[in-house]
């Protein structure tokens, strides 16, 4: 949990979880937060192009909870994850968190349970009403 603090309340560059190594943010001053309550910081600026809805985009991603558990990654599976953008195959944290991103860039996403999983969660990883640390970079956009 001690990365997560450090996420939230500035701290080191540089950190490792299970393996995965990746700049994090150094102060919570570094996070926009957007009026529906998501927050994010980009780790990493792309220099492509940023996907419209209805586009196919692959990520790689990594998500905690606040608690500092991960609790998926497809960095840690190898595999990269494909959506098409804005037709809810997501939860609305990743569509709105990602719409904005360009190819190249790396961005950590703070999705509060409205935008997430909600009262329900997702039994037995995800708990009711948590909110979601994810990490993502933006691969391709078709």
């Amino acid at each position: 949990m001690g990365w997560l603090k450090r996420i939230f309340s500035g701290g080191e560059d540089e950190v490792q979880q299970d393996g995965v190594s990746t700049a994090k943010p150094k102060d919570v001053s570094d996070f926009k937060k957007l009026e529906n309550g998501l927050e994010y910081c980009d780790l990493k600026v792309g220099g492509g192009a940023s996907p419209t809805k209805g586009k196919v985009v692959t990520v790689h991603y990594t998500g905690w909870l606040t608690n500092g558990k991960r609790f998926d990654s497809s960095v840690v599976k190898n595999k990269p994850f494909s959506f098409p953008i804005g037709r809810r195959r997501v939860i609305k944290g990743w569509d709105e968190g990602v719409m904005s991103m360009k190819v190249g860039g790396v961005r950590q996403l703070r999705i509060p349970a409205s935008l997430g999983y909600g009262a329900a969660g997702h039994p037995p990883v995800i708990p009711k009403n948590a909110t979601l640390v994810f990490e993502v970079e933006l691969l391709e956009v078709k």
